[in-house]
């Protein structure tokens, strides 16, 4: 008897946004005779109840044996997605309920009878997607998108230094600070003011939020060097990794980060190029 395929399903906050795809990713799995599991906060958030076909599987714990991880959400449950399988081969496919989606697979119109089977099959380009990551005493954290340092809200202007390989670069006062992935490069780094760095850039990005300074420049940094931020400041930082709170920054302390590349894997439809998604993405948002 042939195993039966297993797919994660994780959806954004949202659910009554997302429930007419989750029932037609449903039948698509009956049809298929993959099964689909949901962790405990995606049985509650559904109502979900096993059915007898054991196509649902409900209050399931995290399993990393899957064919494929697929999404209904933006960008955040992308990243979440991602964060989740990364490491250890399971490609994400995800189906863009958010504003942009810029690290989307399809759009909700763009689907199809048969886009989820052949999500389930395979039939997709996978894109390899680096991290950003770096050790605190959290523990070990990496980065899709981005990691953002800011001084502290109604705090004193934040005095950073960042150094590349021991050597110091610059030291600035500012709001604070951001280093991306070239995934992550369209978002706070593009706001910034910061380079867009194709996918398949070897490197990551540095730029300044509201530097205090007329010599403040982003710096893309090579692949293989350590990046060091410091605060010298006299007032913690907070640090968020892809927006989400993760640690902080005392006086005196810094953090080292460091690019992994090959870290995750995106499913991505077969000619779709970083060029077309961006003017895609970011046409549509300027009509």
């Amino acid at each position: 008897m042939t195993e039966r395929r297993t797919v994660t399903v994780i959806t954004h906050g949202r659910p009554e946004q997302v429930a007419a795809t989750l029932q037609r990713l449903i039948a698509a799995a009956r049809a298929s005779g993959v099964v689909l599991r949901f962790d405990p906060a995606e049985t509650k958030k559904h109502g979900l109840q096993p059915d007898e076909a054991g196509v649902i599987v409900v209050d399931a714990e995290p399993s990393m044996d899957v064919a494929v991880c697929i999404v209904l959400g933006g960008d955040g449950t992308i990243l979440k997605g991602l964060r989740c399988y990364a490491g250890t081969g399971v490609p994400v496919f995800s189906v863009n309920f958010g504003e942009v989606g810029f690290l989307a697979t399809i759009e909700p119109e763009e689907l199809d009878d048969f886009s989820f089977e052949r999500a389930f099959a395979g039939e997709f380009e996978v894109l390899l997607l680096p991290a950003i990551a770096f050790e605190s005493g959290s523990g070990v954290h990496k980065a899709f998108n981005d990691i953002s340092f800011h001084r502290k809200v109604g705090g004193r202007v934040a005095q950073l230094s960042y150094g590349v390989q021991g050597e110091e670069v610059g030291s600035v006062r500012c709001d604070g600070l951001v280093v991306c992935t070239p995934a992550g490069s369209t978002g706070y780094n593009l706001a910034n003011g910061g380079p867009v760095l194709a996918w398949g850039v070897e490197g990551f990005g540095v730029s300044f939020i509201a530097p205090h300074s007329l010599t403040a420049r982003a710096l893309v940094v090579a692949p293989g060097d350590t990046l060091t931020v410091s605060n010298q400041g006299r007032e913690a930082i907070d640090v968020s990794v892809d927006g989400r709170p993760v640690c902080e920054i005392a006086p005196g302390e810094d953090i080292h980060a460091a690019f992994e590349p090959r870290a995750a894997r995106l499913a991505q439809l077969p000619g779709w190029s970083f060029y077309r998604r961006l003017r895609a993405k970011f046409g549509r948002l300027s009509s």
